[in-house]
């Protein structure tokens, strides 16, 4: 299938590392341009150069209220358009609702909801028909994960704000969706099952209660992401696609 890819222009954040690399990855390797952000200089221009021409690294912090228009003035320079963005950010601090601090919560809500909101926001004035704003969220927009309370308290709602955007900016062509992973085999999810003390039973014990039997590749996600962010998609919108081998039994 052609996904219609080919010179199209998308902006991603989180793009050094984890599922954000791996959708800008599937997105170039199809023919589409990248601007990759991350608040990390040096890692990001270096993904960047590993992907090639076609992409660009830019040290960008979700939370800062310049980035949306630094990142859409980059694709617009460097590649003479804009088509897109999937907004991924690395995952709040693990804990406890009755562990994590004021200041985790600040700092995750400016980053993670508030800096994606914006970033969504911004966006959606600069795009035309046919453009797309993806979310990486997190299955537990629809159930709590064990030791992750920030993020079972943001996800869920930001699944709502991409929802409502999504029959908003219909009327204008421009389809908002999200990406739902689970067991991926990131360094991220690999650091919690570290924090189970014994990383390899974690990892087993979960495999196992994944119909499929295993984590998930971050190439998987990425052609996933790659997809839903394609003109091929151009029907799909408001959906929150759970990739997760199975692990949802809810439709």
């Amino acid at each position: 299938m052609d996904l219609g890819l080919n010179d199209r222009v998308y902006v991603v954040t989180g793009g050094s590392r984890g599922l954000g690399l791996a959708a800008a990855r599937e997105l170039a390797a199809d023919g589409a341009r990248v601007v990759l952000a991350s608040r990390d200089g040096q890692s990001v221009a270096a993904a960047a150069e590993k992907l090639g021409p076609n992409a660009i690294g830019v040290a960008a912090d979700n939370a800062d209220p310049e980035t949306p228009g630094r990142l859409i003035g980059t694709a617009r320079e460097h590649f003479g358009r804009f088509d897109g963005v999937l907004v991924s950010v690395g995952g709040p601090p693990p804990g406890s609702g009755a562990e994590n601090s004021d200041e985790q919560w600040r700092s995750a809500f400016e980053s993670v909801f508030l800096g994606a909101v914006r970033m969504a926001r911004v966006a959606a004035d600069e795009l035309d028909e046919g453009g797309v704003i993806g979310f990486v969220l997190s299955g537990s927009v629809h159930e709590p994960i064990p030791g992750l309370a920030i993020s079972n308290g943001l996800r869920p709602g930001l699944a709502g704000f991409a929802k409502s955007l999504s029959v908003e900016l219909g009327p204008r062509g421009i389809r908002v969706v999200g990406l739902l992973p689970a067991r991926i085999d990131t360094d991220r999810v690999r650091e919690l099952d570290a924090l189970s003390g014994d990383a390899e039973a974690a990892r087993a014990r979960n495999a196992a209660a994944i119909p499929l039997g295993r984590y998930g590749t971050p190439e998987e996600f990425g052609r996933a992401a790659a997809f839903f962010l394609s003109p091929a998609a151009s029907y799909l919108t408001g959906v929150m696609l759970p990739v997760d081998g199975g692990y949802r039994r809810g439709f």
